[in-house]
């Protein structure tokens, strides 16, 4: 096959979807703006994990790379809550015990991807930013920080991988017919971290999500495989406590040492880390139509970026890759056509987990201390164990199920919500539920999955 691909983004999503490609026999170019994150060393405060889930595993293991991964993870079988005191409680993601979710190293995730595509045959530029996207005359044109030139390329069968702050989206938000907005929320990120033991060992529990809610803001904490765990606390960006009033070192040792003592005791450079670590914003790109004609299509974070709150920006991302594949095969090689419908499949399970990770936020910074939605769970859970095909906690569909889209999750999460509340009005324990009643009422309203 002589057809060239273009690919602009070389992170996670941009190297995944070149292999795809490349095994289907294109040409593929993979550009990128920054050096070759392989011979560079992530700055400190950049997300250095992630969270792996089932639906990220699956377009991995379409590639032949699912065993190669699992050597990077670290299993997480559920969010352990710390209290204002230090006291722990796992409460586990799912009641099946392939009911997990992976930490993974972002920097070692994308090197692999890199040299797998890389010996699948793509061309790797780094040090190539686009400078200048003509969607009339269909060029594009990159800087080529090395020498200072200027490459042009044909604007044809490109698809933008460039992150949420994509060259190409901005392009066709030039275009009267294309639709986009950014929401941000009205709090930000800093992470920190954990160092291992001395003898390497974990600190902490090294299967577990860490989660030290407090209502209106959070402190989360993630495994790496050498033993130190990424921090990111998640805190509004003005008032008391809000980043903009933590400006001095005794502030900021004074609010760990008030909210999270013993995670502060953990965190041996906190002031300095604090100061020197980059706050990052949080928002939500929503935008349609994502393609051109045959020339661009955008994928992952430059179509649709989410808060991290869901764990599935990475893990949607990549099933935008496994999506455009079968789109692909099923248009016999029709560009055209193969964006239009990816957009057509995409596009409602997009804006259903950008929804989802919202709300997923006040999940874990408050509700998961709440008696109410710890009973809400205790239902969902008995229920399932009762009716498996039909309901299945919305957690649990977004995460395990991979093949329950998004946006179905969503739909089918809310009928299963109205079930769970009417049953729970002024209950405080489950033996007091008619758990019998609420079955028939799942029979009667859920189809089976």
């Amino acid at each position: 096959m002589n057809e060239t691909v273009t690919i602009v983004g070389a992170g996670l999503a941009g190297s995944l979807m070149a292999i795809f490609l490349a095994r289907r026999g294109y040409s593929v170019t993979l550009l990128e703006k920054r050096p070759d994150m392989r011979l560079e060393s992530l700055p400190a405060g950049r997300s250095i994990n992630l969270a792996l889930a089932n639906r990220g595993l699956k377009p991995l293991r379409a590639v032949g790379l699912e065993d190669r991964v699992r050597e990077q993870l670290v299993t997480m079988r559920g969010r352990m809550v710390h209290d204002e005191q230090g006291r722990t409680q796992l409460q586990p993601y799912g009641q099946h015990p392939w009911e997990v979710i992976y930490s993974i190293s972002r920097p070692g995730l994308n090197a692999l991807l890199l040299d797998e595509a890389q010996a699948a045959g793509v061309e790797l530029r780094f040090c190539k930013a686009c400078s200048r996207v003509d969607l009339d005359d269909g060029v594009l044109a990159f800087a080529d920080e090395d020498d200072g030139q200027t490459i042009e390329l044909p604007l044809r069968r490109c698809i933008a991988a460039d992150g949420a702050g994509s060259v190409l989206r901005e392009a066709l938000m030039k275009r009267t017919d294309f639709d986009h907005s950014v929401e941000w929320l009205e709090h930000s990120y800093k992470e920190l971290c954990i160092p291992a033991r001395g003898d390497g060992g974990y600190r902490i529990d090294p299967n577990a999500l860490h989660i030290w809610p407090r209502g209106g803001y959070m402190l989360i904490a993630l495994p790496n495989l050498d033993g130190s765990f990424t921090v990111t606390l998640f805190l509004p960006n003005g008032g008391d406590p809000g980043f903009d009033s933590l400006d001095t070192s005794g502030r900021v040792r004074g609010f760990f040492h008030d909210q999270f003592p013993d995670a502060a005791a953990l965190i041996p450079d906190l002031e300095d880390a604090f100061f020197d670590n980059p706050t990052g914003p949080l928002g939500t790109v929503r935008s349609a139509p994502w393609h051109l004609g045959d020339k661009l299509c955008l994928l992952g974070d430059a179509a649709h970026a989410v808060v991290p709150f869901h764990g599935q920006g990475m893990n949607a991302a990549f099933e935008d890759c496994l999506e455009m594949d079968a789109c692909l095969g099923a248009t016999g090689g029709d560009w055209a056509r193969t964006f239009e419908l990816f957009f057509e499949r995409r596009k409602p399970n997009a804006d259903a987990i950008a929804d989802m990770a919202i709300e997923n936020y006040t999940e874990m910074r408050a509700s998961v201390v709440d008696p109410r939605f710890l009973l809400r769970k205790q239902l969902a859970f008995e229920l399932e164990r009762r009716q498996p095909d039909r309901l299945v906690p919305r957690y649990s569909m977004v995460m395990f199920r991979d093949d329950i889209g998004y946006a179905d999750a969503q739909s089918r999460g809310r009928t299963q919500l109205g079930i769970m509340e009417r049953a729970l009005e002024g209950k405080e324990r489950l033996e007091e539920i008619d758990i019998d009643a609420v079955e028939r009422e799942v029979l009667e309203t859920l189809p089976p999955i």
